[in-house]
């Protein structure tokens, strides 16, 4: 699903291979990254400081309709989406997909790096605790 299906870093992700291992393990893959991405293509999405505007691209017809087939695959498998984020609070995901599919029922779950799996429900309460609002930086930092 990642928007740039490709890592120098970790190349066992990049798109070919990472479907291909994906089906070894007996598992399907589709890419929705063009619209699930969080660098969407159109600047209308970005505010002037360059970050992505979540609520406005929430709104983006693509996106609702990528939205409509993890849920529609959700309804008859388990459905993962992928991110190079290992940390949830820090994940673009978390930003842009999460509260459309909470509102509508959906139990998110964040699988960690080191195979925890974390509730979101846990990470809402942290962010109420800390009154974390904050806009994530996809080209680095936070």
């Amino acid at each position: 699903m990642r928007g740039q299906p490709f890592s120098r870093y970790n190349p066992q992700f990049n798109r070919e291979r990472f479907r291909d291992s994906l089906i070894a393990a007996g598992m399907a893959y589709q890419w929705l990254g063009d619209s699930l991405s969080g660098r969407p293509k159109d600047p209308n999405f970005y505010g002037p400081d360059g970050k992505v505007i979540w609520a406005r691209l929430q709104e983006w017809p693509a996106l609702q309709s990528g939205l409509e087939q993890v849920l529609h695959h959700a309804g008859e498998l388990r459905v993962a989406l992928v991110c190079a984020e290992e940390d949830p609070m820090r994940c673009h995901r978390r930003s842009l997909l999460t509260p459309p599919l909470t509102a509508r029922g959906v139990k998110i779950l964040h699988i960690r790096g080191d195979g925890r799996i974390e509730p979101e429900k846990n990470l809402a309460r942290r962010d109420a605790k800390t009154g974390d609002d904050r806009q994530l930086n996809l080209f680095g930092g936070s």
